[in-house]
């Protein structure tokens, strides 16, 4: 995993971005403002860390489904928000709703809140992510390791960390999805 401190400058951003735009625009599972900032803190450290402008967000907050286009690969960053650092056997979960939405690969990122540190586990393929991960209906009671449970808004996808291609480098994370 690369663990990257937060800078304020794109947290600052985040909360620029938001003030004008709402980027949940499903109708369902949207993600609150908090669940949106993180999300984007998520997207714009990667852009600073691969030197690449960030997209203009449209006012409609759909995306197309994708995030960012690296080395020819359509890719999604979800970025999950945590109090703790990332475990092997913790899961990202993603709503079923984007399913179908046009990209080839994830990358998962968790976001430690406590220590403003943001973590890139790894990223998967589309294809191997739906066969690796696992398949919860909505309304299904999904519990922590606290012992703590949330019922799922939305169909939902789990995939444990372990299964993801890890990133340990800036450089790893530039070379993402290449064929060779």
């Amino acid at each position: 995993m690369l663990a990257i401190k937060i800078k304020k400058k794109i947290v600052e951003k985040s909360e620029i971005i938001l003030k004008k735009i709402n980027l949940g625009q499903r109708g369902v599972a949207d993600g609150n403002y908090e669940e949106q900032k993180i999300g984007l803190i998520g997207q714009l450290t990667i852009y600073d860390l691969l030197n690449v402008e960030p997209p203009k967000f449209r006012s409609s907050g759909f995306d197309g489904g994708y995030d960012l286009v690296l080395n020819g690969n359509k890719i999604d960053i979800k970025t999950m928000g945590r109090k703790v650092k990332m475990k092997d056997h913790y899961v990202h979960n993603f709503i079923g709703l984007q399913k179908e939405y046009e990209n080839d690969l994830y990358i998962f990122c968790s976001y430690n809140k406590t220590t403003e540190m943001l973590e890139i586990c790894g990223w998967i393929s589309k294809k191997d992510f739906f066969e690796k991960s696992k398949f919860y209906k909505k309304g299904t009671k999904r519990y922590r390791d606290d012992g703590t449970f949330f019922p799922t808004k939305a169909d939902l996808y789990e995939i444990e960390n372990s299964k993801l291609i890890s990133i340990k480098s800036k450089e790893e994370l530039g070379k993402i999805g290449r064929k060779n």
